[in-house]
């Protein structure tokens, strides 16, 4: 199983998110909280926010082998939407001048109109990826999409703590692997 090879390339200093790891991918609280779809959607989307090839490079075949076709297309669309979106409205967040929020964005954004699964699940996975990217506004709109489909705010919080673990697993790994040249 690649979670197992990736824990074990997790070093000792930083065993509490070996753990983490472990805990948020495949234990029975994430199972009752998300979907397999909701679960492995998340996993994709923040592998690839995370930027880490040693974390995408384990997780995807087994986040593809549990989803469709669709659901994993899905899943890449919103790490890239979020991507280009995160950057964007986190920085019309931060500019100090609001008038940046009364123009016209005149960025496409048609995967999030019709992502090709279940929206909730698309939203669920553009939040998680807004969490790595820190784009405030983003996690706000997400989230409020979210709770006003009914997910609970545990399910919401289960996908972030996927995303802050793929994140910090990732920056290991990829500072490791400089230091080991």
């Amino acid at each position: 199983m690649a979670l197992d090879d990736l824990k074990s390339a997790v070093p000792d200093y930083a065993k509490d998110l070996k753990l983490n790891l472990g805990s948020v991918i495949g234990n029975a609280e994430s199972a009752a909280l998300l979907t397999q779809q909701q679960l492995w959607g998340t996993v994709l989307a923040c592998a690839i926010a995370s930027r880490s090839p040693k974390v995408l490079r384990e997780l995807e075949p087994e986040a593809k082998a549990n989803l469709s076709a669709e659901a994993y297309t899905a899943a890449k669309s919103a790490a890239a939407i979020m991507g280009m979106n995160n950057v964007f409205y986190r920085t019309r967040h931060l500019l100090s001048d609001p008038e940046y929020g009364n123009l016209r964005a005149g960025l496409r954004m048609n995967v999030i109109g019709n992502p090709g699964v279940d929206k909730v699940d698309f939203e669920l996975w553009s939040l998680a990826v807004s969490a790595i990217n820190g784009c405030g506004m983003c996690l706000d709109s997400h989230e409020q999409v979210l709770r006003k489909a009914g997910v609970e705010r545990e399910t919401i919080q289960e996908a972030v703590k996927i995303a802050s673990v793929l994140q910090a697993v990732g920056a290991v790994l990829d500072a490791e692997a400089v230091l080991a040249e």
